[in-house]
């Protein structure tokens, strides 16, 4: 099921973007530019296509 595999994909990069949102506050802010932003795009993409 297609829809099964966006909401998974999301559930895992959902996961990423707040490890990296985490990371940012907590120890650099590079962490963020380096796994938080690449996740969040990855989130839009999946939303809006």
């Amino acid at each position: 099921d297609p829809y099964w595999w966006v909401n998974l994909a999301l559930f895992f990069l959902s996961c990423v973007a707040i490890a990296g949102i985490f990371g940012a506050v907590t120890v650099s802010k590079k962490i963020f530019f380096v796994q938080g932003l690449p996740a969040i795009i990855g989130i839009l993409l999946l939303l809006f296509i």
